[in-house]
C-alpha cells in the first residue's frame, strides 16, 4: 500500500492509527532517507501507546526502551551498525518476547534479518513546494500482521489518500 501524507500531522495519524492495532511482540520497520520522518512516526507512535518519556532517535546507542506506556516501546536505529552480529548483540528478538512493540529504524539495512514485521519505507513527496509531504509504502512481512494487514489498509486508505506513481 503506498500512502501520501501531505505533513508532519499525517505522519502522527499515521502513526496512532498504527498503534492502535499494535499486539504485544509486534516488529516495525521503518526505512527512508534522513529526514523523512522516521523519528517523527516513532515519537507519535509512542505517544499513542501512552510513553510519557521523551523519544529520541537512538542513533549513538543504537536502542531506547521506553516502558511508561501500555506496551513497552523498543526503538532501535541502525543506522551506524557496523557488522550484522551487533544486531544479534541488540536482543531485538528477546525484546519482542517479552511482549514490547520493536520498532527499527534503518531495519532495512540488515534486510530480512529482522522477520516478521511491518515494514513502512518514508521518501521525500515529488511535489517541491511541499517540503512536509512524504510518500509512505507499507507492506507487511511475514505472517505477524497478515490477519490484520486487510482491516489495517482499509482503515489506512479512508485517512490518506494513496499515492499513484507515474
Amino acid at each position: 500500500m503506498e500512502l501520501f501524507l501531505a505533513s508532519v500531522d499525517d505522519t502522527a495519524r499515521l502513526a496512532q492509527a498504527i498503534a492502535s492495532d499494535v499486539r504485544p511482540s509486534d516488529m516495525i520497520v521503518l526505512a527512508g532517507e534522513m529526514g523523512t520522518g522516521k523519528t517523527t512516526f516513532v515519537q507519535s507512535f509512542g505517544r499513542a501507546l501512552g510513553v510519557t518519556d521523551p523519544i529520541t532517535s537512538p542513533t549513538f546507542n543504537l536502542l531506547h526502551n521506553y516502558g511508561s506506556g501500555r506496551m513497552a516501546v523498543h526503538h532501535a536505529d541502525l543506522y551506524r551498525l557496523e557488522r550484522t552480529g551487533e544486531l544479534a548483540d541488540l536482543g531485538l528478538d528477546e525484546l519482542q518476547e517479552t511482549g514490547g512493540i520493536v520498532v527499527v529504524e534503518w531495519g532495512d539495512v540488515v534486510g530480512d534479518e529482522l522477520g516478521d514485521a511491518l515494514i513502512i519505507r518514508f521518501t521525500h513527496a515529488t511535489d517541491v513546494n511541499a517540503t512536509e509531504s512524504r510518500t509512505v509504502e507499507i507492506v507487511p512481512r511475514g505472517n505477524q500482521w497478515v490477519s490484520r494487514w486487510s482491516r489495517l489498509s482499509e482503515v489506512l486508505g479512508t485517512m490518506f489518500t494513496k499515492s499513484v506513481r507515474g
